[in-house]
């Protein structure tokens, strides 16, 4: 089991990738014709989506990597450029490709239910967040680190939950200003994540640069 200090850093990393106040304008958007009662459904079904996806991620996500060949390290660097360029689009206020492109924004308009696919994955449990689990796993193997990591998640998720039952009072009150200064604060923790995660994985490929 690690420092506290270090599930404390993994979990802001964790809830500055999913950023649920920069998903409310898409949610809203996206919910627009829904009645209270569906809204409260599809907020529910985001939360649960996202909690399944990421304890996925957690505990199986280290033996898909063993099975596809890829090491560890080569993964930290592939992790890192993808938070690398969602912390980018962060910091100009804007939803990263890699989340959603705009043919998959138009296209879940018109969906029936918008709760898993585009909201819960990809827009914030999306390759980012996968990624960032994945390698917040692997820095330790006992059951009490797996625990600590699986109780973030399910603190995360209550986070998005209530950050979406709330997104109607946050848009009318903070606006998309402020919704934009949060997500570039939000960008600028990235990009420092990110960078680590680079200079790690590369130290991992060539222990000569440690």
């Amino acid at each position: 089991m690690l420092h506290y200090a270090e599930y404390l850093k993994m979990f802001v990393g964790l809830l500055a990738i999913v950023n649920p106040f920069g998903a409310i304008p898409l949610f809203i958007s996206m919910t627009v014709d829904e009645s209270a009662r569906q809204r409260r459904k599809t907020i529910n079904l985001v939360a649960v989506g996202v909690t399944i996806i990421l304890l996925v991620a957690l505990f199986f996500g280290e033996l898909l990597l063993q099975f596809f060949g890829i090491t560890i390290d080569s993964f930290r660097i592939g992790g890192g450029i993808l938070v690398l360029l969602m912390a980018i689009a962060m910091l100009h206020a804007k939803t990263s490709l890699i989340r959603q492109t705009d043919e998959e924004a138009c296209e879940s308009i018109d969906k029936e239910s918008v709760a898993i696919v585009p909201l819960a994955m990809p827009l914030l449990a999306g390759p980012g967040a996968i990624s960032t689990v994945i390698l917040a796993a692997h820095k330790s193997s006992g059951v009490v680190h797996y625990l600590v990591i699986a109780l973030g998640i399910v603190v995360l998720s209550l986070v998005v939950w209530g950050v979406l039952r709330l997104s109607p009072w946050i848009a009318g009150h903070i606006g998309a200003t402020g919704i934009n200064i949060f997500t570039r604060i939000m960008g600028l923790i990235l990009t420092a994540i990110a960078v680590e995660f680079i200079a790690t994985g590369i130290k991992g490929m060539f222990p000569v640069l440690a």
